[in-house]
C-alpha cells in the first residue's frame, strides 16, 4: 500500500509503454490501460512485473466517461491509491477540415481532450486521499501550428493544453501538479496512419536544429522530468520537445 501507483493510458505500446516501463524502474506499481490490443497490454504488464513492479491491466476506451469511471473503480479496489496519471492515449481522424464529419470530430475530441477532463476528475478523488499527485498529458505541435490533414487532432490537442492550464489551477489546492509535454514528429505506429508520413519524417530530419529527429525516449524523459520533485513548481505548462524544429516555422 505504500508503493506509489501510476496509470498510463494507452500504455500497451509506443510512448505510453516506454513511460510505463520507466515508472516501473522508478519503483511505481502500474496500471496498463488499453482499448484494443489486449495481447500487447499483457506483454507490457509482463515486462513491468519482470522489473519487480506490479501491473494491473485494464481495458477501457478513455473517450467514454462511463468506461473511465469503471477503470478508476478497479484502480481504487486493487491499489487503494493513485499518485500519477499520464494521459497518453490518443487517436484521431486524419482529414482536411472540409472533409471532416461529425463522427470524426467527436471521436477525436473524445479521446484526445474529453478523456483528460474525466480522467483527471476521477484521478483527483483518489490522489487527494494521499496528499496529492501529478498529471502529465501528451500533446503535439499540431496544437499551435498547421499540419496537413491534422485539423481535428490539432484542435483536440489545443483543447488538451488549455485544459491543462485550468486543471493546474483548480487542482493545486488538492496537491496535484498538472502539466503536458508536446512532441515534435516521432516515428511511432500512430504516424503510419498519416497520408504524408514520409514527407513529415523527411522534414523532421532536415529541419531539426538538434540534428536528429525526436525519439520516443526524448518524450518519455520529458514526462519523467515533469513527474520528478525537481519540477514541483512547473504548473500548467506545455513543454515542447522537438529539437528546436518549431523555432524555424
Amino acid at each position: 500500500m505504500d508503493k506509489k501507483v501510476a496509470l498510463v493510458t494507452g500504455s500497451s505500446r509506443g510512448i505510453g509503454k516506454l513511460i510505463a516501463l520507466k515508472l516501473a524502474k522508478e519503483g511505481y506499481n502500474l496500471v496498463v490501460n488499453y482499448n484494443r490490443s489486449k495481447k500487447a497490454a499483457e506483454e507490457t504488464a509482463a515486462e513491468i512485473e519482470a522489473l519487480g513492479a506490479k501491473a494491473l491491466v485494464v481495458k477501457g476506451n478513455v473517450g467514454d466517461p462511463k468506461k473511465i469511471k469503471e477503470m478508476f473503480e478497479k484502480i481504487a479496489n486493487e491499489y487503494g491509491r493513485l499518485d500519477v496519471l499520464v494521459n497518453n492515449a490518443a487517436s484521431g481522424v486524419q482529414k482536411p477540415a472540409m472533409e471532416l464529419e461529425e463522427k470524426h470530430w467527436d471521436w477525436t475530441m473524445n479521446i484526445n481532450s474529453k478523456a483528460l477532463l474525466f480522467c483527471a476528475q476521477e484521478a483527483a478523488k483518489i490522489m487527494e486521499k494521499n496528499g496529492g499527485g501529478k498529471i502529465v498529458s501528451i500533446s503535439s505541435l499540431g496544437s499551435i501550428r498547421y499540419l496537413e490533414n491534422y485539423t481535428a487532432v490539432g484542435v483536440s490537442k489545443a483543447a488538451l493544453e488549455a485544459l491543462t492550464r485550468y486543471l493546474a489551477v483548480e487542482l493545486a489546492e488538492k496537491g496535484i501538479v498538472v502539466n503536458a509535454v508536446s512532441g515534435g514528429v516521432v516515428d511511432t505506429d500512430a504516424l503510419k496512419h498519416f497520408p504524408n508520413r514520409e514527407e513529415m519524417l523527411r522534414e523532421a530530419i532536415e529541419r531539426t536544429p538538434a540534428g536528429r529527429m525526436v525519439e520516443k525516449e526524448d518524450i518519455a524523459n520529458g514526462v519523467m522530468f515533469l513527474l520528478s520533485k525537481e519540477a514541483e513548481m512547473i504548473r500548467g505548462q506545455t513543454i515542447i520537445i522537438d529539437g528546436g524544429m518549431s523555432l524555424l516555422t
